[in-house]
């Protein structure tokens, strides 16, 4: 398939590595000619450099061969534009990242649909849900959700202490047969393991499990946590992701402070959020975070603009007692610190419209794409056709390739614990994790 990236910044980049490794044909588009020189040496695409929003740059690329374009750089209006003239000029599928929601509201002159855009993707909004996900557990830094929701993806840090520690996957199973989680990876010292029955896990892994949403709580005990109820919120920083959790906790009646340094944007929070406390105030004052205590809160999420800003202010929550403390990261370079320098959980806007983007560029039998922080994997959800060379075969005699495993079965409301002896069926929706090189093999298989 070929496909038009424009914009080679941190999503383009990670978006055109990602495809360009599973054998599609990639042509990046750039105005920056810097950073596209740097994308040429770095990719195995092909790098345009030019404004993706200029019809003659389109023509050059070859936009009239291609079947979908992703326009994904930092101005809205280019990516507006971008989709515009490619779904004129035949691309049959257009993607959309634009931040502003007027762009893009149904109803509105500027609707998606009027401007030729088939999935508009707003980053901050996806970032706010994930915060909130990763903010209901007391042990989650990664988290994704299949099924439409029914089942849940938990990255953990295995504590010492824990009663997993020490036991292979074969002596956990054995003990915890009443539990319907299924452990997909073990990163070790950098290292992703896709773990077998005599895999081991130790303490200071950080694991991967599958579970029924209904049985994640059981999951923090497991590793070493102990369950906490989400009840007190402090976000620093007016971001847009800040407002946007803001709303979220506001609505499933959580209490949220929020604190900006702007004393203006501090007025608009107060008027559009009047349920939450905001304060003008400096969000790395450790003086005053002791001050509104911060001590002893349930969840604490620095949102600025500034990843920077974000995790000082995340070291100096966690210094003083916050609970759980999430960071917002956008360049993807920091996401593997984050946890090593003792925080919590991060979360990235950018990585959250790849996902998105994935788990559309890969539409059809794709129900869900999750890429994972920290390690190349991901986590694919199918709904397997009855013309799958896996349907009507038990999982002992796939023969899955290396760096891969089925996590989870779904059949009509049944949730099926992958064993040797379970059948796969034409209609099941089955959970998949790969390590990249796997990844095409999956999908030829299972799609």
């Amino acid at each position: 398939m070929k496909v038009l990236i424009v914009g080679a910044g941190e999503v383009g980049f990670h978006l055109a590595r990602r495809l360009s490794e599973e054998n599609q044909d990639v042509i990046l588009i750039e105005s920056d000619p810097e950073r596209a020189d740097f994308a040429a040496q770095q990719l195995d695409v092909l790098t345009i450099t030019g404004n993706g929003a200029s019809l003659p740059v389109l023509e050059r690329a070859g936009v009239r061969g291609a079947r979908m374009l992703l326009a994904v750089t930092s101005q809205d209006e280019v990516n507006l534009i971008s989709c515009l003239a490619a779904s004129r000029m035949g691309v049959r599928y257009t993607i959309a990242r634009i931040s502003n929601p007027e762009y893009y509201e149904r109803g509105s002159v500027l609707s998606r649909e009027a401007l030729g855009i088939d999935l508009p993707i707003n980053p901050e909004r996806e970032c706010a849900l994930e915060t909130y996900q990763l903010l209901h557990s007391a042990a989650a830094n990664d988290v994704a959700q299949f099924a439409d929701g029914r089942v849940q993806l938990l990255g953990v840090v295995v504590r010492e202490g824990a009663p997993v520690a020490g036991k292979t996957l074969a002596e956990i199973g054995a003990e915890l047969d009443e539990f319907h989680f299924v452990t997909v990876a073990i990163v070790r010292d950098g290292q992703t393991i896709v773990p077998r029955g005599s895999d081991r896990i130790e303490t200071g892994d950080q694991i991967y499990l599958l579970s029924p949403t209904v049985e994640v709580n059981s999951i923090p005990p497991l590793a070493g946590y102990d369950h906490q109820p989400l009840r007190r919120v402090m976000i620093a920083g007016g971001s847009a992701e800040g407002e946007y959790l803001a709303e979220l906790l506001e609505h499933h009646g959580v209490a949220c402070t929020i604190l900006d340094h702007d004393r203006r944007r501090c007025l608009e929070l107060a008027e559009h959020l009047p349920r939450a406390l905001v304060l003008h105030a400096d969000a790395t004052d450790l003086e005053l975070l002791e001050l509104e205590g911060v001590s002893g809160i349930d969840g604490f999420v620095a949102a600025t603009g500034h990843d920077e800003t974000n995790m000082l202010s995340s070291l100096l929550a966690k210094t003083v007692g916050a609970r759980k403390v999430v960071s917002l990261v956008n360049k993807f370079d920091y996401l593997p610190i984050v946890p090593k320098v003792g925080i919590d959980a991060a979360v990235s806007p950018r990585m959250a419209t790849v996902n998105a983007i994935l788990r559309y560029v890969r539409r059809g039998r794709v129900l869900t794409v999750a890429s994972l922080k920290g390690i190349d994997a991901e986590a694919i959800e199918f709904n397997v056709a009855a013309s799958a060379s896996v349907s009507g075969q038990v999982i002992r005699d796939l023969h899955l390739p290396h760096g891969s495993l089925i996590g989870t079965i779904m059949r009509g409301d049944e949730i099926i614990i992958p064993r040797g002896d379970v059948e796969i069926r034409a209609g099941d929706e089955v959970i998949v994790f790969a390590l990249p090189d796997a990844i095409s093999e999956i999908e030829r298989r299972f799609a």
